[in-house]
């Protein structure tokens, strides 16, 4: 399978900036796997909608898949309870 690029949403940093430092790592190595395989273990594609999520820990990584042209976008990173309220 090609790797796939990763590019993020600008809003995604704002996202990232609260999150402690431990999180911060493993999301950012789950972010990581994306590139390799978008559609892994977890991955689970939201309802009415042409995006995806992944679980890591209470936070979960949103994000869109473009096979055409082997691009994942990351839309959003946040906690569990906020992450689906702006989609």
């Amino acid at each position: 399978m090609a790797k796939f690029s990763l590019t993020f949403r600008e809003s995604v940093a704002k996202d990232l900036r609260g999150i402690p430092k431990g999180d911060l790592k493993r999301i950012l190595r789950r972010i990581d796997d994306l590139a390799e395989n978008p559609r892994g273990p977890g991955s689970e594609k939201l309802a009415g909608s042409e995006s995806y999520r992944v679980r890591q820990g209470m936070y979960r990584i949103v994000y869109e898949i473009h096979d055409e042209v082997l691009v994942v976008v990351v839309v959003e990173v946040g906690n569990r309870r906020d992450v689906y309220r702006g989609i």
